[in-house]
């Protein structure tokens, strides 16, 4: 005989209530374990196909790790480096980027911009800030980084966690099952299932989105001879998981910056004017990488990696991060993601419960 439904939902309370306070208490404990089990249930599939193809598990994990630190060896060597070195140089030429701007406007809008007047004054405090703060600011995001996620977790435990959890991966599925209330087992592996394949659809297909998409800028701002490409396409690619604003924040600051870059200036050398012309080609360039880059994610790139069963509406999803970035820190930001994809996916399944309850239909739909 099933517990009544009071007494049901007083349990899964308490053991929700349970839960939560355990994320407040342990968010820093925990951290590893949450990415080492974020990053085994992205490669669960790949170990799945290895298996199917003729590897044993021990084997799929370890073909999966071999791959993995070849691919961490180049981006340490390869990527970090030139990424740290653009950053650096991005926030060291900001004031010379807002010197142009101001020659700029001051040659096209004199009348606007003398040397008394409140915008030309307030450019000139804001490049100045910049020199002033850039290399505070760096340092500072750099201290949090390394407060936030130290050394040791990134190097050794999130990886030992991540492949002792493949490893199991299946056992611990397996187990859980074995653990389900037998009066609603259907039930919740059909829940189950919606949420591994929503959780499937968006943090496997969209994170590939955000790779493809971050390497596709990249590339081409550096080949289009954009300086600082690599770090708006890791911007950009970085962001991309939220419709249209990765494409408009990444858009924005490479057409800034290529307008920086290609227009057109009078600069004085050996007592003459010297005046150059803008790249209008260059700046066109810059844009229609962004175009297309649209144009692929939203025709070839989303549709065949992502599909159109997500269920995570953009405000819905920027909701969860900054309830559980500001109630549990970074930890409740990589939970947000998960956490709000099984509450939408239970919230459909009730309201579709509720759609076929007397209190929706009421006794004229009985008839």
């Amino acid at each position: 005989m099933a517990l009544p439904v009071g007494q049901q939902a007083k349990y899964w309370g308490i053991a929700t209530a349970v839960f939560l306070v355990a994320l407040w208490f342990l968010g820093d404990v925990i951290l590893p374990f949450v990415l080492g089990g974020a990053i085994a249930y992205c490669l669960d599939p790949i170990a799945d196909r290895l298996e199917k193809a003729g590897c044993s598990r021990m084997a799929a994990v370890a073909i999966i790790t071999l791959v993995a630190i070849l691919i961490f060896v180049l981006v340490i060597l390869l990527v970090i480096p030139s990424l740290v070195q653009q950053t650096a140089a991005l926030i060291d030429t900001a004031p010379e980027l807002f010197d142009r701007l101001r020659n700029g406007l001051t040659e096209r809008f004199p009348q606007l911009l003398d040397d008394q007047s409140a915008v030309y004054q307030q450019l000139q405090a804001i490049g100045e800030t910049i020199q002033s703060k850039g290399g505070e600011l760096v340092n500072g995001l750099v201290s949090s980084a390394l407060g936030l996620i130290n050394i040791l977790v990134l190097i050794v435990i999130v990886p030992v966690v991540a492949v002792y959890m493949l490893l199991d991966w299946d056992n611990m599925t397996a187990k859980i099952d074995e653990m389900l209330p037998r009066d609603h087992v259907e039930t919740v592996r059909t829940l189950a299932r919606d949420i591994d394949a929503t959780l499937a659809s968006f943090i496997r297909g969209q994170g590939t989105v955000c790779l493809v998409l971050g390497t596709y800028y990249a590339v081409a701002l550096m080949i289009a001879g954009l300086n600082f490409g690599l770090i708006v396409g890791f911007i950009a690619g970085l962001i991309t998981f939220i419709p249209y604003v990765g494409a408009l924040v990444g858009g924005v600051l490479a057409v800034g910056l290529a307008l920086f870059q290609f227009w057109g200036s009078v600069e004085v050398v050996n007592g003459e004017s010297v005046s150059y012309a803008t790249n209008w080609l260059r700046i066109g360039i810059v844009a229609a990488i962004f175009g297309l880059g649209q144009f692929l994610e939203g025709n070839i790139l989303t549709p065949k990696l992502v599909g159109s069963s997500v269920g995570l509406h953009p405000v819905w999803l920027l909701f969860a991060l900054s309830v559980f970035g500001s109630l549990f820190g970074f930890v409740g930001m990589l939970v947000a993601v998960p956490i709000a994809a099984m509450i939408g996916v239970v919230a459909r399944w009730g309201l579709g419960q509720y759609k076929h309850s007397l209190l929706y239909r009421g006794q004229s739909g009985t008839e």
